[in-house]
């Protein structure tokens, strides 16, 4: 993608700006900003927005829906290769893919912005959400340090719990230790029910569930060092690791089939109640008010296995958009983005869309089981914002090897050799590239 992106007539950029026309040659209309996004769930919302801010402003956002995020993502490669880019847009990609579009001169830096009146823009929004459009100085993709992006949301990843199948099942309160975890599947299966699902049939999701025990059993440095290759996955505590998903499947906590499952077939296992525990971001509390209105659950962290290290789950920004560094309208679109962040947007945008808004502020008028979700914001870390990723081929086996061991077919040690040495054959391979 990077190699694709690169190349693409960056000098006539110069001469579109000069001459005042968009990325598509056309002149562009100065009171008409155009939006594209992939969120049927938020379209509706966007345009109500959107009609507002034209009767406040007398400038025209004009807003363009392309789903699913797959064919959303194609549009807009296609679109940056041919120049045709909107005035504002979102990127659904790796650091890297957003830092290519950066280098390539089709993304705003927007430091100066968030700047202005002393910081004001960027501390009404959630550190963490901003963070996911920053780039830091010395970061690998060699960018200009600073925002690029505009968080219009927050989400992060948590338990669910069922409340009324727990007090079917004579558990007052959720559990919060692993072991109390363990109690309460023995009192589930003792009533006939599941315990636990989760869509770990997506490789992501089962990596973000072992990710929080990581931190919990070893913490943030040890983890760093082994991507650093500095200490080596047989380590006790990774094995601690891979030994989570073994008890939860000898315990017969998790649902049949759960290594299968995608994570919108886990959605409707849990709406309907089919499950007591679930595991996903919060952006469910759309997907269960659709699927089962009446359904009465609450959010809790992992229960900590260790008191040593805090568990963090992932989270941070949700969905952002970038401005088009090239459009003569790149102030107004900026103005837009300021306003649909702000206070009164935000809590209309999080009531009509049941989303985490990115905006603090904006808490206050959120429903409880957001503010739930909401109240975990500070235990939140993520992938992008790490200082060291593990190697590509590494995670696909450390993920295939926890799906592997829930089946039975082996064990956390064997994994985690194996995961070892594929680790290792590819530090040698980086080794031999580099001679």
């Amino acid at each position: 993608m990077k190699k694709l992106l690169k190349g693409f007539l960056i000098c006539s950029f110069l001469v579109l700006i000069g001459s005042g026309l968009s990325c598509s040659g056309k002149a562009a209309d100065p009171n008409t900003v155009t939006l594209w996004h992939w969120m049927n769930d938020r379209h509706a919302a966007i345009e109500e927005l959107a009609s507002r801010y034209e009767e406040q402003t007398g400038i025209k956002v004009k807003v363009e829906l392309f789903a699913p995020p797959d064919a959303y993502t194609q549009r807009i490669i296609a679109s940056a290769q041919s120049r045709v880019l909107p005035d504002i847009y979102g990127i659904l990609d790796k650091k890297e893919i957003f830092a290519s579009f950066i280098e390539n001169g089709f993304v705003a830096n927007l430091t100066e912005e968030f700047a202005k009146d002393n910081n004001a823009w960027e501390k009404s929004l959630f550190a963490k959400a901003v963070d996911v459009n920053r780039f830091k100085p010395n970061n690998p993709q060699n960018i200009e340090p600073g925002i690029y992006g505009v968080p219009i949301d927050v989400t992060n990843i948590q338990m669910l719990y069922n409340k009324k199948l727990l007090e079917k099942a004579g558990i007052k309160t959720p559990p919060k230790t692993f072991d109390e975890f363990l109690a309460a599947g023995e009192a589930l299966k003792r009533v006939g029910i599941t315990g636990f699902v989760a869509g770990w049939g997506e490789l992501w999701m089962a990596d973000c569930f072992a990710s929080n025990y990581a931190f919990n059993i070893m913490g943030e440095d040890k983890i760093m060092a082994t991507y650093r290759g500095e200490v080596p996955y047989t380590d006790p505590d990774w094995v601690k690791v891979f030994g989570v998903f073994k008890t939860l499947s000898d315990k017969g906590i998790l649902i049949e089939g759960i290594v299968t499952k995608p994570n919108k077939d886990a959605e409707q296992d849990f709406a309907l109640q089919r499950a007591a525990f679930s595991f996903n971001g919060s952006w469910c509390v759309n997907v269960y008010h659709n699927m089962n209105p009446d359904l009465d659950y609450g959010a809790m962290l992992p229960p900590a296995m260790n008191s040593k290290f805090p568990l963090k789950i992932w989270g941070g920004g949700g969905s952002s958009f970038v401005v088009n560094n090239h459009t003569p309208n790149k102030e107004k679109a900026i103005a837009f983005l300021k306003w649909l962040t702000g206070h009164e947007q935000q809590a209309y945008l999080s009531e009509s869309t049941k989303n985490l808004p990115a905006n603090r502020e904006a808490l206050s008028s959120i429903p409880k089981i957001l503010s739930q979700f909401a109240s975990a914001m500070d235990d939140t870390t993520h992938p992008t914002i790490w200082k060291f990723n593990e190697l590509p081929l590494v995670v696909e086996n450390f993920d295939k090897g926890i799906q592997s061991i829930i089946i039975g077919e082996k064990t956390p040690e064997q994994v985690a050799a194996e995961v070892q040495a594929v680790k290792e054959r590819e530090i040698e391979k980086a080794k031999k590239r580099k001679r």
